[in-house]
């Protein structure tokens, strides 16, 4: 399930991989689908990047067609839709494909660095 900081999560494990685990790390979680356009072409950027940030923080992917339940409680209505947890709370998000300049200017200004 997980490889390297990278992991799956879906409804059912969301409150012990997401909201209890981002007590102790930053987890990022990226809403998506699979036919999705913009969120394919966000996904290998969040993949480098969290294999880049060695262990700062975690890459949670969530499936909104799995997993839609997560998708309705978090107002998920565009994606891909990227929410980053600290302490249990979404702390900052970000909508759509960025590019990966922006996306590092977000982790930094979030504490990741």
């Amino acid at each position: 399930m997980a490889k390297n900081n990278i992991i799956e999560v879906e409804d059912s494990d969301f409150e012990k991989n997401v909201i209890q685990a981002s007590k102790k790390t930053p987890i990022l979680v990226d809403f998506w689908a699979e036919w999705c356009y913009p969120c394919r072409f966000l996904s290998p950027t969040l993949d480098k990047l969290a294999d880049e940030y060695k262990g700062k923080f975690i890459l949670a992917k969530l499936n909104v067609d799995k997993n839609n339940k997560k998708a309705r409680e978090y107002d998920i209505l565009s994606i891909p839709n990227v929410k980053l947890f600290k302490n249990g709370k979404v702390a900052d998000e970000f909508v759509g494909a960025i590019p990966e300049s922006n996306i590092k200017e977000f982790l930094e200004r979030n504490g990741i660095k």
